[in-house]
């Protein structure tokens, strides 16, 4: 009699990955492709858009070549952890930085150079150093108060990006490089005017056709040019300083006042394999990034604020009540704003400075079930999932209490948290997120406690547009405030 066999069950067919090539896109033309379709103050947006129609996998041809877009956050996230082994930052970047000047930091360093600088940044970005440098952030906030109270006596209307921008700068300056620059109460040639050319020109540039700027500068590449030699002197001077303190006083090898000083500490460990140079371009990472970044979510925070009265109401409540009628606030005090933290992680979720995130794959992957050649170029959407309704209730709705719980604030465990990624995501997380969250709450606590806003609007009268410049900014908003009656 013949022994029965038993059949195995049926392993099911892994599908057969699809190729970059296939994948639906906008049309394009002959030779440039979508090329000049692409619009950089809203190429974010148009991405975003193109998603709607063609899924959350979707090409765009730049001459060439094709880029992936990714709007999945599964996969995003995925491929941001894959980070530094899978994926960098892209050559293309990488080249047109240093064209302009710009030196080797740990935002475009790749491999062996990122874990380098990565170690030593990480050394001054710790919690402990951070609430080191406290109170040279409540001088910048002082003079930051000095400045609207002003504005609110004379009535005038404050430009309130810019005003945010020499704030942040202020602070990098101080709590960063232990340098005393005060753009806040300086109306003279500033280093945040260069700084606010640099951005705009690197996107500008990396989506370029044709590099017209080597063969036929204009005034503005002119401009640009003597912007970043003035940027890297003075970069090259706060180096220089922190050096001489730390040869006059070799106490602060082991005990940095400041995350420069860190660095250089930590540069000049043996076998650190860092030199001045990539210690300069962490500075200039720093001010560009601190800048930019933080000084564009506080702008977008108080707008949101402004159009949601109740939750402008509470936030108010909260910083009067913890802060009370102290002049500055301590640190123990804006550690207690987990109101003003969930608004700030809100405003990250719906207007994210960095709404799309560029990166190159080092070798052949798979991206959902897309077969990604090695050297192909990714454009992740870091928005997309995060304001979508099958991901996230009430996607629209500004409400920051969903980042509440008893865990405290930023602990929601819920989809927004998982969707939103507005440091990134995977080794390469923003180093300087928490510094960046204090700054933020440090801003809310010293408006709320000193003012009322009596008004937030945009010369014609629109909600603040979108403007991506490298980083994503509004345009126009301009702030009134009234002083507190004492």
């Amino acid at each position: 009699m013949d022994t029965p066999t038993l059949d195995k069950p049926a392993v099911p067919a892994q599908p057969t990955p699809r190729q970059l090539a296939d994948l639906p896109g906008p049309r394009g033309i002959p030779l440039l492709g979508n090329l000049l379709q692409l619009d950089p103050p809203r190429m974010h947006q148009q991405l975003e858009q193109w998603c709607k129609e063609f899924g959350p996998y979707f090409k765009v041809k730049v001459g060439r070549r094709y880029l992936l877009i990714v709007g999945d956050h599964h996969a995003v996230a995925a491929m941001l952890r894959d980070r530094p082994d899978g994926w960098k930052r892209t050559t293309r970047l990488e080249q047109i930085g240093a064209e302009m000047g710009l030196k080797p930091g740990v935002f475009g360093a790749n491999d062996d150079d990122w874990r380098r600088q990565r170690r030593m940044v990480m050394a001054g970005f710790d919690p402990a150093h951070v609430k080191g440098y406290f109170p040279s952030l409540q001088g910048v906030a002082d003079r930051l108060v000095r400045r609207w109270r002003k504005a609110a006596r004379d009535g005038s209307a404050i430009d309130l990006q810019a005003d945010l921008m020499r704030y942040t700068v202020d602070t990098i300056a101080g709590l960063a490089f232990g340098a005393e620059v005060n753009t806040l109460e300086s109306d003279g040639d500033v280093i945040q005017r260069h700084l606010d050319k640099i951005f705009p020109a690197l996107l500008k540039r990396m989506l370029s056709p044709l590099p017209t700027w080597r063969w036929f500068p204009s005034a503005a590449d002119r401009q640009l040019a003597q912007g970043m030699a003035a940027v890297n002197e003075a970069v090259d001077g706060f180096v220089a300083q922190a050096r001489r303190r730390m040869a006059s006083d070799p106490v602060l090898r082991s005990r940095p006042r400041n995350l420069l000083e860190a660095m250089i500490a930590a540069a000049d460990e043996p076998g650190s394999g860092i030199t001045d140079v990539q210690v300069s371009g962490n500075v200039m990472t720093m001010l560009l990034a601190g800048e930019d970044t933080t000084a564009n979510t506080i702008a977008w925070m108080i707008d949101l604020l402004w159009r949601h009265p109740e939750a402008l109401a509470r936030v108010t409540e909260e910083v009067r009540r913890v802060v009370g009628d102290a002049a500055r606030p301590s640190f123990e005090q804006v550690g207690q704003l987990d109101f003003v933290e969930a608004c700030a992680h809100e405003t990250m979720r719906l207007r994210p400075v960095a709404p799309v995130l560029s990166v190159q794959a080092k070798k052949d992957v798979i991206v959902g079930d897309i077969r990604v050649p090695a050297g192909t170029v990714a454009i992740n959407l870091m928005r997309r999932d995060g304001v979508n309704e099958v991901h996230v209730r009430r996607a629209a709705a500004f409400a920051p209490e969903r980042w509440l719980s008893d865990a405290g604030p930023g602990a929601m465990a819920g989809s927004a948290r998982r969707t939103s990624m507005p440091f990134g995501a995977g080794p390469r997380i923003c180093p300087g997120r928490y510094l960046a969250l204090l700054e933020i709450k440090m801003a809310m606590a010293v408006l709320l406690s000193h003012f009322d806003i009596a008004s937030i609007d945009t010369p014609d009268g629109q909600p603040a547009r979108e403007r991506l410049a490298f980083t994503m900014m509004p345009v126009g908003l301009r702030m009134r405030l009234r002083e507190r009656a004492s």
